[in-house]
């Protein structure tokens, strides 16, 4: 289990790409202020932290408008997964339980 029980907030790309280096297993929710949709998955991800052995941290991309580009980001809230510094997973537009995203997470 993660000893992080907390989403780490990044600023931007440069901070994400550090992110990803430092951990063999992150999850990024990509997310936008006023989202009804990224507010409910704060929780959500929160839990997933605690529940699983991945690093767990929230971009906003409107911080950082390249990394939409980078990562084809075209909603929010947009999940993805990184192994090793690589992306194996991304889930996008919708608001998942607890339990599919500690699923999705331990498969990678």
């Amino acid at each position: 289990m993660s000893e992080t029980t907390r989403p780490e907030r990044l600023d931007d790309g440069a901070d994400l790409d550090r992110f990803i280096a430092d951990n063999d297993l992150a999850l990024v929710e990509f997310y936008s202020v006023g989202c009804p949709k990224c507010q409910a998955m704060e929780p959500i991800i929160g839990n997933v932290a605690r529940a699983t052995d991945a690093a767990v941290a929230m971009l906003n991309p409107r911080d950082d408008l390249s990394v939409l580009d980078r990562f084809d980001i075209s909603s929010t809230p947009t999940l993805i997964l990184f192994k090793n510094g690589e992306q194996v997973g991304k889930r996008a537009g919708g608001v998942e339980g607890t339990e599919a995203l500690v699923e999705f997470v331990e498969a990678a």
